[in-house]
């Protein structure tokens, strides 16, 4: 929906592949084919109808992408894709491109977890190599015993990484052209509850070394994988060293806040990366912004924040149909606001968080 309103801005037309009759994003594009995303004579029909080809889910089978590019212009490909979808290459392409990353090792039954965390030790997170996201398909091990409640997992492929005490969290937003120009956005800092972003702060205020840190693991992936699109890179921070979690090949929640804080917004710059327009200025344009995820638990309160119309608040609904416990149905972005209102504001429109 954002990346099409987007589009719109800059002159384009969108067809939309998606699944979900009326989807946010059919909502307002030109047309929509409802249709999976292995979908293969669908896809074929959407590419024959586009000039550009784009995706913005990280689901979508990569062996589709790496077969289509051949004919149509897509410009991501399919590598972002395949990196982004298993643990392990995706750990292994961030240590190729220089990128530190914690103690992990591959598990695929019950000897392997017990040689792992021998090798390991605890305490350390034992996370299905695929499909898991929100802390879905992960779990914690602290101790021995905790090997038992692992047994679930173990039907999948699945990666034991060492846990990381961090500090906190970063994400940085990292945009590269088929011209190969590169921006970034003000790196934000990440704040979760239950496994699921919760709010992302600017300015976060990072250590000058952190934030050089940062900006060179975002670049050296995107050069060293030579992806062309937007992609979300989340960072551990420990003291003044910089570890890898995961990246994202799209834009990301974390970077929602770019849409009314940022001279030129993740999703515009997405596509200014792909049809190859210079991209713009990323540099915030105000104080502060701080975005709040909108799950389906918070649904009301969003609608209440809605109407009072606050000022400098800016409220997002994706047009979801149905408002489920955890499923993110929005978001809310405060410009100018610092963290304390920001907290008491959220505390009493939704009172669940």
């Amino acid at each position: 929906m954002m990346m099409t309103e987007a589009a719109h801005d800059l002159g384009f037309k969108v067809v939309v592949l998606d699944p979900t009759p009326n989807s946010s994003c059919g909502q307002i594009a030109e047309k929509q084919i409802i249709a999976e995303y292995g979908d293969i004579a669908q896809i074929e029909t959407l590419c024959r109808q586009s000039d550009v080809v784009t995706y913005e889910f990280e689901n979508v089978p990569y062996q589709v992408i790496e077969n289509f590019q051949k004919d149509y212009n897509i410009p991501q490909g399919f590598k972002p894709l395949y990196f982004s979808q298993h643990r392990i290459r995706e750990k292994c392409a961030a240590e190729q491109a220089g990128v530190l990353c914690g103690n992990y090792r591959a598990v695929n039954n019950r000897n392997d977890l017990e040689t792992a965390v021998r090798e390991i030790g605890f305490p350390c997170v034992l996370k299905t190599c695929s499909g898991g996201y929100d802390g879905k398909g992960q779990l914690v091990l602290k101790r021995e015993t905790d090997l038992n409640d692992a047994v679930p997992l173990l039907a999948h492929e699945c990666i034991l990484e060492k846990f990381i005490p961090f500090d906190y969290e970063i994400s940085v937003i990292v945009t590269r052209s088929i011209t190969g120009e590169m921006t970034l956005m003000p790196t934000g800092k990440n704040i979760h509850k239950d496994n699921i972003l919760f709010m992302t702060v600017h300015p976060s205020h990072l250590p000058p070394v952190v934030e050089k840190k940062a900006s060179e693991i975002a670049q050296n992936i995107m050069n060293n994988l030579d992806i062309v699109g937007t992609m979300a890179i989340e960072l551990f921070v420990v003291g003044d060293e910089v570890y890898f979690n995961e990246m994202a090949p799209r834009p990301h929640n974390s970077g929602h806040y770019s849409i009314e804080a940022c001279h030129t917004s993740q999703f515009e710059q997405h596509i200014r990366a792909i049809t190859g327009m210079p991209l713009g200025n990323t540099a915030l344009k105000c104080r502060s912004a701080i975005m709040v995820n909108v799950l389906g638990q918070h649904y009301e309160g969003m609608q209440r924040l809605k109407q009072e119309c606050r000022p400098q608040v800016y409220v997002h609904d994706y047009g979801k149909g149905e408002a489920r416990r955890n499923r993110k149905m929005g978001h809310v972005t405060f410009i100018d606001y610092d963290l304390e209102t920001v907290e008491n504001m959220v505390e009493n429109y939704f009172e669940a968080v």
